[in-house]
């Protein structure tokens, strides 16, 4: 428990230095420091304020002109905290890798070898209405919709799956050079990440790649992105293995904010890396949810300041 509290004080150490232009060797002096009280301490979420939804926080990102090219010239990046509106139901055994909201079903992709899963769920009541197991040589990962299909991915096979959304029944498979992480659609492509600073754009009937966007913080390379989800024009990508969420520019792959959500699951103890972002269009709604997480939950992100 104390390895891992430390391990992940370390990682934010160091991605705020690097957003903070800040020494290495400081940060990390800090860390040490803050790790003797990180069991038993976690930041509050923000809640002096109602929060924007995806649509209100797009509209603030990006309405100056040329917002992601503005952050950039004056070394910024805003950050933003979180309020929960309400917390759901969740299978504290599911290795939550692709959360997919659509129509009033909710679509969750487990991993683990020998565990890994395709899922149909109640959001209120956490229940699980339909799943299909994957063959235990697969580590099941990030999950996208394309018209009537469910199509998974998987971590280090090079061989994603194509479902029907109705029956689960497998109509195809694809194979890809990396490694699989997360995917999501913004209507014309399938965008898919691979754990590198780089996202891969497919074409969904083909399923072979037309380019690729480079992702980057103020000039710097962004590593470990994981699972994705396309909210109003923008990319959220979980950030692993962080409480953070990089919001990214499609059109230039700068990261214009990042969402802080330390703190929003309470038994660190159990539960690993947050991952899984789900996105209601029609009610314009954002979930958040982990591996090993026993809720859901429904938030609305508030903006703190700059880095």
């Amino acid at each position: 428990m104390r390895s891992r509290v430390l391990f992940y004080i370390v990682v934010n150490a160091v991605f705020l230095a690097l957003i903070a232009n800040l020494p290495l060797a400081s940060a990390l002096s800090s860390a040490s420091s803050a790790s003797e009280s990180s069991s038993t301490e976690t930041p509050p979420s923000e809640t002096s304020s109602s929060g924007l939804s995806p649509a209100e926080l797009s509209a603030d990102l990006l309405s100056a002109p040329d917002q992601s090219q503005s952050n950039h010239s004056q070394n910024i990046t805003p950050i933003y905290g979180y309020r929960v509106v309400r917390a759901y139901p969740h299978d504290k055994t599911a290795f939550t890798e692709g959360l997919v909201y659509d129509q009033g079903r909710l679509y969750e992709s487990t991993g683990l070898y020998g565990r890994s899963e395709l899922r149909l769920e109640d959001l209120e009541t956490g229940e699980v209405l339909k799943r299909v197991s994957l063959p235990n040589e697969y580590f099941g990962e990030g999950i996208a919709l394309w018209n009537d299909s469910v199509i998974q991915l998987t971590w280090r096979s090079n061989k994603g799956f194509i479902y029907n959304k109705e029956s689960f029944n497998l109509t195809d498979n694809f194979t890809y050079p990396t490694e699989g992480w997360g995917i999501t659609s913004d209507g014309t492509y399938l965008i898919m990440s691979d754990g590198t600073d780089t996202l891969h754009y497919l074409d969904p009937i083909t399923m072979k790649e037309v380019k690729q966007l480079m992702v980057r913080d103020r000039g710097g390379s962004v590593l470990e992105l994981n699972e994705l989800e396309y909210i109003q024009g923008l990319i959220y990508a979980n950030y692993w293995p962080t409480y953070r969420i990089a919001i990214i520019s499609p059109k230039t792959g700068e990261i214009v904010a990042w969402a802080d959500l330390e703190g929003i699951i309470k038994d660190t103890g159990s539960v690993d890396a947050l991952n899984g972002i789900a996105y209601v269009s029609e009610e314009d709604r954002l979930f958040v949810a982990g591996k090993f997480y026993p809720e859901i939950m429904e938030i609305k992100l508030i903006k703190r300041g700059k880095r």
